[in-house]
């Protein structure tokens, strides 16, 4: 099971799954995968929501 990190800036908020996520953010899955895009990265600041895939270390 792949997870997800959900930061707002420098603050953690939540690891999960991305059905998990979306449903904490009240959003779309598609949206949380948004979110972890470079593109979104460089439209938005810092104090942005953004999501980091977590590796699996057996991968």
């Amino acid at each position: 099971m792949t997870e997800y990190a959900l930061y707002k800036g420098d603050e953690l908020l939540l690891i999960d799954t991305l059905t998990e996520l979306a449903e904490f953010k009240d959003v779309k899955r598609k949206t949380i995968l948004f979110y972890a895009t470079p593109i979104y990265r460089k439209r938005t600041k810092e104090r942005s929501w953004y999501v980091i895939k977590i590796e699996d270390e057996e991968s």
